[in-house]
């Protein structure tokens, strides 16, 4: 019997990449294209001959009987570590779809984003894991949004605010951006959710009702020296993006204020729960070359082994993230002893 290596490939517009198969059929030329009929009986759960698509021939290679125990081999001893640790297996398909909710959960980011800049919606809280891409899509946006303002040379009506922020702060920031048509983010302030001063004011800039009223009532020398005024009305839009999963939070006093939080405004959660979730977005980024790009000018197959350590080192990993990719993606550009220094500078301790 021969083995095939498909190295690039499609079933059903499921990727198939760097998996060897029994050949039950060589090369077709069909309406859709060349494919080649295999045996994935071993491979993909509940399916015994199936056709890959492949763009050309060059994307598939014979190998030898050895490749595929050792692949077998593999994939059994993989299995036999999940079902030790209590994870479920997972097959392509269902990586895929969950890859594709992954996907269009950040397209509502992007749309409801969009909707704040043009004052549909008010304001808008984003909830999920530090490392996923949530500020850049919210930032990409605001930015293809404000092109005629750039072109008009003026000045852009949205900020996007990054740190820790005292509620004199917070105050002084919502009234720079108080003007209908403006926009102001706050990415990773969750310092203001620990404050109850900053925590009203912020609740005060969400709310729904017509009229957001914002006062500061007590003297700042602050506050007179930058000519802003105890109070003023509230007309730009706020998103506020955390780490922090609101469901999660145990603090009675605290739960109370995001709660109040949720009631005034759009929350949406990234859903991005588990390690599975967060690796499956990088997957779901590396897909459309926006990872990593020509900038590091990797093949399929290299990206493909920067995706398949972080799999099987996921648990020792300092953060399962994009940035945690691109910090691998680095030792591999410079380094072709890359796995051992991502050993050494990117994995706690064991």
């Amino acid at each position: 019997m021969s083995y095939v290596l498909i190295k690039e490939g499609t079933y059903r517009n499921n990727p198939v990449q760097n998996t060897v198969f029994p050949v039950v059929k060589e090369f077709t030329e069909g309406a859709k294209g060349t494919y080649i009929t295999v045996d994935a009986s071993k491979i993909i759960a509940g399916r015994d001959t199936i056709r890959i698509n492949v763009a050309s021939k060059d994307d598939a290679v014979f190998v030898e009987a050895d490749a595929f125990e050792a692949q077998q081999g593999a994939k059994v001893a993989t299995a036999e570590v999940a079902r030790k640790k209590g994870e479920r297996e997972y097959t392509a398909e269902e990586d895929e779809q969950r890859m594709n909710e992954i996907e269009e959960r950040f397209e509502i980011l992007n749309e409801m984003t969009g909707a704040l800049k043009s004052g549909d919606i008010r304001a808008m809280i984003v909830s999920g894991p530090p490392g996923v891409g949530k500020s850049y899509g919210v930032t990409q946006t605001l930015e293809e949004q404000s092109i005629f303002e750039d072109i008009g040379g003026k000045r852009r009506k949205f900020e996007v605010v990054k740190g820790a922020m005292t509620a004199l702060g917070l105050y002084a920031k919502l009234y720079e951006y108080s003007d209908k048509g403006s926009v102001v983010v706050f990415d990773d302030c969750d310092s203001v959710l620990m404050d109850d001063l900053a925590l009203n004011i912020l609740k005060a800039a969400l709310d729904s009702g017509k009229k957001r009223k914002i006062f500061w009532n007590a003297d700042s020398a602050k506050l007179r020296n930058e000519g802003i005024p105890n109070n003023f009305e509230f007309k730009g839009t706020a998103c506020f993006i955390t780490n922090i999963k609101f469901e999660n939070i145990k603090s009675k006093r605290l739960q109370d204020h995001l709660e109040a939080l949720q009631s005034r405004c759009h929350y949406l959660d990234l859903t991005l729960d588990t390690m599975r979730d967060k690796y499956l977005r990088i997957r779901q980024i590396a897909r459309t070359g926006t990872l990593w790009g020509s900038e590091y000018g990797f093949s399929k197959e290299e990206e493909q082994e920067i995706l398949d350590f972080m799999y099987e080192n996921r648990n020792k990993l300092r953060e399962m993230s994009l940035r945690m990719a691109l910090k691998i993606a680095d030792l591999k550009k410079i380094s072709e002893k890359w796995r051992m220094l991502a050993e050494s500078t990117c994995m706690r301790r064991v």
